[in-house]
């Protein structure tokens, strides 16, 4: 029974070998066609003890196709993967999920409208050479003016410099039509002039308690109408007066003004005397602390008749309509900081627009 058993053993190791897998028997082709593979394979064999011989049989093993090579149905079973048809209800491939996240943004606003877009910045022209040229024109211009007393103590190699870098600037102007230029329109302070006729004006501030505080033009286009005002302080009070002209346009450069009246605001009294230490008159320092005692008295009086005066209206005084009220003026130089005009009595005006860094 020995060799009986060995070569039954035998015959049985060696159809294992020579049997196919399961996955490749079932890809078989014969003639063009596949062939099922069998389902079970069925071996006489004995036990270790010599028993008699028993059916044993082999289970498959566990796959995911079928005989003809497909996915089985999730139904199926052994199958270990989830089953997914189409609407054919041949088998699919299950689509990967996606992870969840935050809602993508969206560029409507809470009510499904669209959003208001921003408008683009507008681009700031590039500086250039010419314009870099005129900035150090104008603030050498102001540099020489400055502390001429508005021209009043200016001196003659002062006031060479002054015409010769206001040509320079005239040559350079970058507006061509200044009238028409909405840079006109606005409050424009007097920073030089060599006109005579605010001569009076200039002389008040050069005395030992008086200053000129502001000398000013305002220029309104829509209008057609100048006003020419100006300040001046004491120790005890300020005095403010204007003159109100109306011009019209004779070339883009040059307007006719025609003054219509003069006004004179009600002065504004100071709580206390306002005197320094001391005055130099013709060279020689005078001490002013006596002078403030004598003067406590009457500036007791003017603040007792400010609270009624403040509260007046100004005094309007209207001007005679002849050709003496007539002048005209030419503006030769004008951006958003610095005005160059002159009168038809031969005088120079330098101005700079009131909230520019010309002032400081």
């Amino acid at each position: 029974m020995a060799p009986l058993f060995a070569s039954c053993h035998a015959s049985h190791a060696s159809l294992l070998l020579l049997s196919p897998s399961p996955a490749a028997a079932a890809r078989l082709r014969v003639g063009g066609l596949r062939v099922r593979r069998p389902r079970r394979l069925r071996l006489p064999v004995r036990t270790a003890a010599g028993g008699s011989p028993l059916d044993a049989e082999i289970p498959d093993p566990t796959v995911d196709d079928d005989e003809w090579g497909r996915e089985p149905p999730a139904s199926a079973p052994g199958n270990s993967r989830p089953g997914v048809t189409d609407e054919w209800g041949e088998p699919g491939v299950a689509e990967p999920e996606q992870p969840s996240g935050a809602d993508t943004p969206t560029n409507d606003d809470e009510w499904g409208g669209e959003p208001t877009p921003t408008p683009p910045k507008a681009k700031e022209a590039p500086v250039t050479k010419e314009d870099e040229g005129r900035e150090e024109l104008k603030r050498c211009l102001v540099d020489t003016v400055y502390g001429s007393g508005l021209g009043l103590k200016a001196s003659s190699e002062v006031r060479g410099e002054v015409v010769e870098l206001v040509a320079q600037l005239e040559a350079a102007n970058p507006t061509s039509a200044p009238v028409q230029a909405p840079e006109l329109d606005g409050n424009w302070i007097l920073l030089y002039t060599a006109y005579s006729e605010l001569l009076p004006i200039l002389l008040a501030g050069a005395t030992p308690f008086t200053r000129v505080d502001k000398i000013s033009q305002e220029i309104d286009s829509r209008i057609m109408t100048i006003i020419n005002a100006s300040t001046i302080s004491t120790p005890f009070a300020s005095f403010s007066f204007s003159a109100t002209a109306s011009f019209e346009v004779q070339t883009p450069s040059r307007i006719e003004v025609q003054f219509k009246e003069g006004s004179f605001q009600p002065p504004e009294i100071s709580s206390s005397v306002n005197l320094p230490e001391q005055i130099a008159i013709f060279g020689q320092k005078f001490s002013l602390g006596t002078v403030k005692e004598l003067l406590e008295p009457l500036q007791r009086a003017f603040a007792s008749i400010a609270g009624s005066i403040s509260g007046q209206p100004p005094l309007k005084v209207p001007i005679p309509g002849d050709n003496k009220a007539k002048s005209w003026l030419l503006t030769t130089y004008l951006d958003k900081d610095l005005r160059i005009s002159k009168g038809d009595g031969g005088g120079v005006f330098i101005l700079a627009k009131e909230g520019s860094p010309l002032l400081d």
